[in-house]
């Protein structure tokens, strides 16, 4: 199963009033698990930037103008995200966006049953309590101590640990992964499939003989009918 965790940061809240996307950041998982794979780029949003969304991510009008539009890089982004599930901190905002990014540009645009909302996962597991992604790290004990400002590709992979832990923890998934891309290895490299073999000698039991007399005489109280005579 493929997954995007993704992130955007922007000009402001709403794209009908102006506001562009400036910053995407997505981290690939497959199986749960990160494959090394990201997508980043930083996006020149043709307008100013406001001072309150400034403070929030802290790229500027100096630092974005030479970056490409979002029609330059648009199609690399559908070809990295293809049809992979999308998880998103409050996915309405993000989603929101990029439509309206695609839609101005009149590309594909990504479905809504196609995201996954981290927030709203949050807040069914915790109802009541913070939710927010530094509220999350600060419970599942997840290092975000280089996140002094919003980043989208930092946070993406702050939030891909987030996500792990809010759908139970990555180490189930980790040891059954092993042990598919084992087998799978071995029969690729034409080995033999693997199979558990019976000890070549037996271990010494623990039972001592005066344990073992006692279980015998409690056996045999129970007449031939014990399961353990049958067994035996």
């Amino acid at each position: 199963m493929r997954e995007i965790v993704l992130d955007t940061e922007t000009t402001g809240f709403e794209p009908e009033q102006g506001d562009r996307i400036v910053e995407i950041g997505a981290v690939e998982l497959y199986n749960h698990m990160p494959t090394g794979r990201t997508f980043h780029k930083y996006i020149n949003p043709q307008r100013a930037m406001p001072q309150g969304a400034f403070e929030v991510h802290g790229l500027g009008d100096d630092f974005l103008r030479d970056k490409p539009l979002f029609a330059d890089i648009a199609q690399e982004f559908l070809d990295f995200v293809e049809d992979a599930t999308l998880v998103i901190h409050n996915a309405a905002f993000d989603m929101k966006f990029l439509n309206a990014e695609l839609g101005w540009l009149k590309m594909r645009q990504l479905p809504w049953e196609q995201a996954i909302d981290t927030l709203a996962i949050a807040r069914k597991k915790f109802p009541g309590s913070p939710a927010s992604l530094d509220a999350l790290c600060r419970r599942f004990s997840i290092d975000n101590g280089a996140r002094t400002l919003h980043g989208a590709l930092l946070d993406s992979e702050i939030l891909a640990e987030v996500y792990l832990e809010l759908i139970g923890g990555r180490q189930p998934d980790l040891v059954l992964a092993d042990a598919q891309t084992s087998s799978r290895d071995q029969k690729q490299d034409g080995g033999e499939d693997w199979r558990p073999q019976p000890r070549q000698t037996r271990l010494v039991s623990r039972i001592t003989e005066e344990e073992a007399a006692a279980h015998q005489a409690f056996v045999d109280k129970m007449g031939d009918g014990a399961l353990w005579k049958k067994l035996g």
